[in-house]
């Protein structure tokens, strides 16, 4: 009769634990940038190596906490996310080659023998309108591809496969040097943003927390939808879709709703990914990046929220690694990893850990 009473106790100590540790990482990410503005010669100084990869694996947690939300809880396994956050960091990218080539065309134009700028790129001087295409352009491809798919009642295996098609559509589009959008070579030597220099250290400070308060933010957002009623939809969506319609819900509406947030945060993240790695190509719409974005959500846990941060912080932690140690086996163990994930962790590092603790 104290088992349920036990389980409880257990829970409730187990959420204290969890909130005090985000706590102590948050303030710990506050602190990198603030330390970053130090002198070199101060033991405590980050440099801004350190501080531009942690950026970049900030914003991937934000990626796997956007597909956390599509798979996790509707189970709608996506392997195109990379394009929607391309989609964001090159509208991001058309501002900053903007702001660096002035009242000329940007370089890799000139070098095209372009004459004018491509309709399509009329208002990227404007940081709001960039801001608006951040959004707009993966939010508006995932409402129109979700829109078919959800009506065709296309799920499964089938809709990963369509999301991977996707992105390898949209990377060989980028690819081409036509679309005005720089060929393989893509979007670099950016020099300022809203007038600041992008490589100076106030800048990166700056950038690196709008990295964290877009993913408390992000965090926040889910974890209230998770709540919600819509949450306890999305979860019977994933379950039991029949039955969910035989109680008279339309399932499209929801699938719909929280895919095109989910395309948006991806926008969101790669808008802020750019000035801080300095460039953006079609590389990053690769079929193996979602891959890669599906793994971190697997090794974390899906459908917990934290499990993606933790999932993308590990395999991102461990590629920096591999690829100066050993980069010609990364593939190979981002595959076996994935392989013992599925067959010995299915709920995720989050799981081991919950079981661990009710023990």
């Amino acid at each position: 009769m104290n088992q349920p009473l036990m389980v409880t106790a257990a829970q409730r100590a187990g959420t204290k634990v969890t909130i005090c540790v985000g706590v102590v990482i948050l303030a710990v990410l506050i602190a990198l940038p603030i330390m970053s503005l130090l002198p070199e010669s101060n033991s405590l100084q980050v440099s801004a190596y350190t501080l531009t990869l942690v950026g970049k694996i900030l914003c991937y947690a934000i990626v796997a906490l956007a597909l956390d939300l599509v798979w996790g809880y509707a189970g709608l396994l996506s392997l195109g996310h990379g394009l929607f956050f391309a989609l964001g960091g090159y509208a991001m990218g058309m501002y900053l080659m903007r702001e660096a080539s002035g009242d000329s065309l940007p370089a890799f134009m000139t070098f095209l023998s372009w004459t004018e700028l491509p309709w399509y790129w009329v208002g990227t001087e404007h940081f709001l309108w960039a801001m608006c295409l951040v959004v707009l352009a993966p939010g508006l491809l995932a409402l129109v591809f979700g829109f078919f798919a959800f009506r065709s009642r296309i799920k499964g295996v089938y809709f990963s496969i369509m999301t991977q098609a996707l992105t390898f559509a949209g990377m060989l589009l980028f690819f081409r040097n036509e679309t005005g959008f720089g060929g393989n070579n893509g979007f670099t030597n950016f020099r300022s943003i809203l007038g600041f220099s992008i490589t100076s250290q106030g800048t990166r400070a700056v950038l690196f927390l709008l990295t964290v308060l877009l993913l408390v933010g992000s965090l926040y957002v889910g974890w209230k939808l998770a709540r919600s009623k819509f949450g306890r939809v999305l979860t019977a969506v994933r379950d039991a879709e029949n039955r969910l319609m035989f109680c008279g819900y339309d399932p499209r509406g929801f699938k719909l709703f929280v895919w095109v947030l989910s395309a948006v945060l991806c926008g969101l993240a790669g808008a802020l990914y750019v000035p801080q790695v300095g460039i953006i190509n079609p590389s990053e719409m690769s079929p193996t990046n979602s891959i890669e974005a599906a793994v971190w959500v697997a090794l974390g846990g899906r459908g917990t929220l934290i499990g993606p941060l933790l999932g993308a912080g590990l395999v991102n932690g461990m590629k920096s690694w591999f690829t100066v140690a050993f980069p010609e086996y990364w593939l190979f163990f981002l595959g076996a990893l994935f392989i013992v994930v599925t067959l010995y962790l299915p709920k995720g590092v989050i799981g081991l850990i919950k079981k661990r603790g009710e023990q």
